[in-house]
């Protein structure tokens, strides 16, 4: 079990699971907006829950004809990349 921690810790941790075949399977948290269903509103803010989702990256396909030397650091920008775009930061 590896842990990685992205360029803003308050913003999102990073736990990486497990890579097989390419596969990379990550769970991000804490702190995502989460969207509510009807509720009957008290005229308050919306308050953000630690919420955590688990993702599926396929590495092989970001990393495919890419030097091996470069492989590791283009690795670890797709993931940041995914993370960002998953969290819509």
């Amino acid at each position: 079990l590896a842990q990685a921690i992205l360029a803003e810790p308050a913003l999102v941790f990073l736990a990486v699971a497990t890579s097989v075949r390419g596969l990379l399977r990550v769970s991000l948290g804490p702190f995502v907006p989460v969207a509510m269903g009807k509720v009957a509103k008290k005229g308050g803010r919306k308050s953000q829950e630690p919420v955590t989702r688990d993702y599926t990256i396929h590495l092989h396909k970001l990393l495919h004809k890419i030097q091996f030397k470069k492989r590791a650091p283009r690795a670890i920008r797709e993931i940041r990349k995914f993370a960002a775009k998953a969290m819509t930061t």
